[in-house]
């Protein structure tokens, strides 16, 4: 491709996206904390200040409450398919585009389509409707995110099946958590807010545990506060941008003193919910050539530990640990570096060493904290 066809392309994505219709994305934590509900009295609130909004489909699981939001509302008829010898329903998806509503609700993101479908999945709709230029209104468990599957696995013990690429969450233009407390979710299923009743002992004793929506909702949390900072980095100018967390655990080669310093700056990242790196400056006196095989082992075990928590590995070579240090809290925009405590009296270090010399000069005029941990 040409330069100038990159100019033409570049210009023709810019107006395909000027086109496309943007996506509104409830997120919660598990069944019936109310996004099928929000949804329809968002729907409500366009219909009364006159845009022209319609209902792709809902799903409202024969809940009294959510069922009658349902009245006064345009709906745009399912279409009907015939599998395995039953008559099915799904969202008419060419009904919508050719109806052409300003915005539709379209439950369900993570729904699997029939076979025969003209797409497996309902977010692959969804992408088919927006591209036709009309907004969308849409909801998904935290459960069916596609990067969050091992970590559901784990809490709850189930696989989810059904589930929705993280990049089709990136696209969404807004991002909205539903909330509720784990008490509150739990009296909604026991007053039969959720479940029939000959399903709610059931559900008490595997899914709605109490340790199990207390992890779900952290992880819906964290993952629409990521949605957030996400839509802050591309639209807020660098200008007004509130500096962020970044925290840079600097390590050796010694294993015992290198855990403590990632395990502790791991925490920290938890705490302010922030990327966070796991560097290691090798010098010539530990090369591939000179470093024992033990340290060897140590640094590959240090940095395994680091990734499972969360880091991203920095590994440098350099003859000067401080200089490397700073270039890349400089470059990274660290705002805070993590260190182990010297073996020695700390006073004398500070004063008679270089290394911590030149950080300490660096992060005074630089704003960046320094931690060094016990």
């Amino acid at each position: 491709m040409t330069e100038k066809d990159k100019t033409v392309q570049l210009f023709l994505d810019l107006i395909k996206k000027s086109r496309r219709g943007k996506l509104k994305v409830y997120i919660g934590m598990s069944a019936g904390v109310g996004k099928t509900y929000r949804m329809l009295q968002e729907a409500h609130t366009l219909l009364k200040n006159g845009i022209d909004v319609k209902i792709g489909f809902i799903e409202t699981h024969n809940r009294k409450e959510t069922h009658e939001l349902l009245d006064g509302l345009p709906i745009i008829p399912r279409r009907k398919l015939f599998y395995k010898g039953k008559e099915l329903e799904e969202m008419d998806v060419q009904a919508i585009i050719n109806l052409r509503p300003e915005v539709v609700i379209v439950d369900e993101l993570a729904h699997t389509n029939i076979e025969g479908s003209k797409n497996e999945k309902r977010w692959q709709d969804v992408l088919d409707i927006l591209s036709a230029g009309i907004n969308v209104i849409s909801a998904v468990n935290i459960q069916h995110i596609e990067s969050l599957n091992e970590e559901v696995k784990e809490i709850t013990g189930v696989e989810v099946k059904e589930r929705v690429p993280d990049s089709v969450l990136a696209q969404a233009d807004e991002v909205v958590n539903i909330d509720l407390t784990a008490d509150e979710l739990i009296n909604r299923l026991i007053e039969g807010k959720i479940y029939k009743k000959d399903k709610i002992e059931a559900a008490l004793r595997n899914f709605f545990k109490n340790d199990n929506i207390l992890q779900l909702r952290e992880l819906a949390l964290k993952e629409v506060a990521s949605q957030v900072e996400r839509k802050v980095d591309s639209e807020v100018s660098k200008s007004n941008l509130l500096k962020r967390e970044k925290l840079l655990a600097c390590i050796s080669s010694n294993e015992a003193s290198a855990k403590t310093v990632i395990r502790k700056t791991a925490r920290l990242a938890s705490f302010y919910n922030c990327k966070w790196y796991v560097m290691y400056v090798q010098t010539p006196a530990e090369s591939q050539d000179n470093i024992p095989l033990h340290k060897q082992r140590h640094l590959i075990n240090n940095f395994k530990l680091a990734t499972e928590l969360g880091a991203e590995i920095i590994k440098v070579q350099n003859h000067s640990i401080a200089k490397a240090i700073i270039e890349q809290a400089g470059e990274r925009e660290i705002t805070t570096i993590c260190l182990g405590k010297p073996r020695v009296n700390l006073i004398n270090i500070i004063l008679a060493t270089n290394v911590f010399n030149q950080i300490l000069k660096k992060i005074t005029s630089n704003e960046i904290d320094i931690i060094i941990f016990s």
